[in-house]
């Protein structure tokens, strides 16, 4: 049995404030359907790969998990969303993702969102099927494919097209069988309500299975799911239709977009994004998570500081979609323009939260801001 969690403490302003707190767009909280969020520093999903790989325990969240996510809670972040969760156990991107297709899960990360949710911050899960980029190795390894011996399985996929070359083929989905990962998604929210999430994001984006049916390079259907936009984005809203009808209206819904593959032709661009971010709204979803690529190997993408940003603010300025933008976001003064400016809502980081979980903290004491601080550290208010 686990110690219960400590109580937050209320939000302390740090000594000599760069500006008046109300200057920092950072740290204004921001609100969706019944949920408010702290702040406007999000931590985005980022695999540990960490979980076992098969028997009782597979994909079940251990010590790691609980330690990694407690850790930026008690940094100050907003809202953590919990990295792609698979919905199925050959929705796993490796065998040692986390999972929440069983109850055994649900029951470990119902410690997590509550420690995460007592540190004053809002617990997310990020629900995703890896679809043909599945049953790999951990990228610390080199993240290549993996087979039955070492607790592998075959791919599925839109079409019977490998991600790299050398690959195996993937399974070729039916179209039973993408209503049977659509039910998927939709048993999964469940099970995150149950665990205590107050987020959940679809996962759409880098190529992983609603990214593949999105895209005309790795989709080369001729169905109702192949072809043309409507038939191409019709999984994806599917999905959304099905979490959105299980998922508590008074909870917020999330969707995770590669805004573009990054390709010369035949690939997802920025302008479908804007179109199809339109038709999320109208299916329910709160809120575009916009990053890019992933799709394809080798790509050439213009990496840069805030590099996908204007991927987000488009699709802001052109929908009213509420985004968040992610990408080589670093420096607190560069989340703070990025708001300030109405280019996203809020600010997502990944790597930058995995070498400072307490960054959130450093940014309140350069810009003014406030975040709530943890009792037992009261020695360092």
């Amino acid at each position: 049995m686990s110690a219960a969690p400590v109580a937050p403490a209320a939000a302390v302003a740090p000594a000599a404030p760069a500006a008046p707190a109300a200057s920092a767009a950072l740290f204004a909280p921001y609100a969706l359907r019944s949920v408010t969020i702290p702040n406007r520093v999000w931590m985005a999903p980022m695999c540990q790969y960490s979980a076992e790989a098969f028997g009782p325990n597979a994909g079940v969240a251990h010590e790691w998990h609980f330690a990694h996510y407690a850790a930026r809670a008690v940094g100050g972040t907003g809202l953590i969303i919990q990295e792609a969760t698979a919905v199925s156990p050959e929705g796993r991107i490796s065998p040692y993702d986390l999972g929440i297709w069983n109850d055994t899960q649900v029951e470990a990360l119902r410690r997590i969102t509550s420690f995460v949710k007592a540190q004053g911050a809002v617990a997310g899960i990020q629900l995703g099927h890896s679809g043909r980029k599945g049953s790999t190795d951990r990228t610390w390894k080199g993240g290549g494919v993996v087979g039955p011996e070492a607790h592998g399985w075959l791919p599925s996929a839109p079409s019977p097209l490998p991600f790299a070359e050398g690959d195996p083929v993937p399974h070729e989905l039916t179209i039973d069988q993408i209503h049977e990962i659509t039910g998927q998604f939709a048993d999964a929210a469940r099970r995150a309500l149950d665990a205590g999430y107050e987020v959940v994001e679809i996962h759409g984006a880098h190529g992983y299975l609603i990214g593949e049916f999105l895209s005309p390079h790795s989709n080369k259907r001729t169905d109702a799911y192949g072809g043309s936009f409507e038939n191409r984005t019709r999984f994806a809203l599917e999905v959304v239709d099905a979490v959105r009808a299980v998922w508590p209206q008074e909870l917020p819904l999330f969707f995770r977009i590669s805004a573009t593959d990054w390709l010369e032709e035949a690939g997802w661009t920025a302008d479908e994004t804007v179109r199809l971010a339109g038709l999320l709204l109208e299916h329910g979803v709160d809120l575009l998570d916009v990053s890019t690529g992933g799709l394809a190997p080798g790509v050439r993408i213009p990496v840069g500081p805030g590099y996908q940003v204007p991927f987000a603010a488009r699709v802001k300025a052109e929908t009213g979609l509420p985004v968040a933008a992610v990408g080589l976001i670093t420096d607190p003064e560069q989340a703070e323009k990025i708001l300030a400016g109405g280019e996203a809502d809020a600010v997502l980081l990944g790597r930058e939260l995995l070498r400072d979980p307490y960054w959130a903290r450093r940014a309140a004491a350069e810009l003014g801001g406030e975040v709530r601080q943890p009792s037992p550290y009261h020695r360092s208010w």
